[in-house]
């Protein structure tokens, strides 16, 4: 979990406070990201705090075994994303099938 304080919360730098704690939550390389803020829905529900980041769908172990590491580079690329890497492995370990959707992750946070 990440903080997600409301507005007017004295923890907040000076400048967001007026609109809320600053939330970033990361999709992955074939998803979005969201820029979000903290509200005070947040503070009474979740004591200040939100996901952040859409989350593993399956293990990395798993996605080493079940991804071809060549064809999640053509998908990203057909997609307009450029990835390099240190190792081929690890296009797999960050496949956009490893991660949850973050859209239905940021609804539900």
């Amino acid at each position: 979990a990440t903080r997600a304080f409301g507005p007017g919360h004295e923890e907040i730098p000076e400048k967001y406070r007026a609109i809320g704690q600053p939330v970033l939550v990361g999709g992955s390389m074939g998803t979005c990201s969201y820029v979000l803020t903290g509200t005070a829905g947040a503070m009474n529900q979740t004591f200040g705090s939100t996901c952040h980041g859409a989350g593993r769908a399956m293990s990395r172990t798993r996605a080493m075994r079940e991804l071809d590491s060549s064809e999640v580079m053509k998908q990203v690329k057909a997609h307009g994303v450029s990835a390099r890497v240190a190792s081929k492995r690890l296009v797999a370990e960050e496949a956009p099938a490893s991660y949850k959707d973050v859209s239905a992750v940021v609804d539900t946070c």
